[in-house]
């Protein structure tokens, strides 16, 4: 903020607070170039979500001490920490075997961010949402119906045997047991039961995952298919 922008933000949180107010021409102008000297860098507003007078605002609303200009230079870096903080490196426009203008262009990047006059550039997330898919590699998953290509899911089977059984169940129209909780070895929902070695003192000495899931498991995921079943064919009622 200039000179004038700082007599701005003076005479409007004096209208809010009468106690910043200075009486004299002299306090005044001493008060006035305090405040220059502490908030010169500070920009009275961004056009991304900045505004010092709002933090003046909050600061009088929640504060029982007069205002400083440390209360407004708080919030202005928490502000800009904020904004790097979401901010990631886009690639420069410029030749990257050129290091100083590649570096300048970075640099200039982060502080126009910094500085609240260009918005953060995030990282693109991988999603599972549906644009932007390529109908090419759509059609192709609709024919394998996976992402795993059959004969390497048969190769794999040895290797992964309970995701194996899984995966025959499912396809037979079995109900899916690792969907459930497994109240016998409290294997969780996704997780393949265990089977446990007893010792002589009745301890449990290891925990080992099995093929196939234990039988209650197995009902209970019957049971619960059932009932999915049976509310799916309920009639609606208006």
């Amino acid at each position: 903020m200039d000179r004038r922008e700082i007599a701005a933000l003076l005479a409007y949180i004096g209208r809010l607070d009468p106690r910043l107010i200075r009486t004299t021409e002299r306090e005044a102008a001493d008060q006035l170039a305090q405040w220059h000297e502490l908030l010169g860098d500070v920009p009275m507003a961004t056009p991304h979500g900045w505004d010092v007078r709002v933090a003046a605002r909050q600061h009088i609303r929640t504060s029982p001490y007069q205002i400083l200009p440390a209360d407004l230079v708080r919030p202005w870096e928490s502000y800009r920490r904020d904004r790097l903080a979401r901010h990631s490196d886009p690639t420069p426009s410029v030749d990257p075997d050129d290091q100083a203008a590649w570096t300048a262009e970075l640099a200039g990047t982060r502080r126009a961010v910094a500085a609240g006059t260009s918005q953060p550039a995030q990282a693109r997330a991988i999603t599972s949402g549906r644009d932007g898919v390529d109908p090419k590699l759509e059609a192709r998953l609709r024919e394998i119906g996976s992402c795993i290509p059959p004969a390497a899911r048969a190769a794999l089977a040895p290797y992964r045997p309970a995701r194996a059984a899984r995966e025959a169940a499912v396809a037979q129209g079995a109900p899916d047991a690792l969907s459930v909780r497994c109240e016998w070895c409290l294997a969780q929902p996704g997780e393949p039961c265990r089977r446990r070695r007893i010792g002589p003192n009745a301890g449990v000495l290891a925990l080992t995952p099995r093929a196939t899931p234990h039988p209650g498991r197995l009902d209970l995921a019957a049971a619960q298919q059932a009932q999915h079943t049976e509310q799916a064919q309920q009639p609606a009622f208006a």
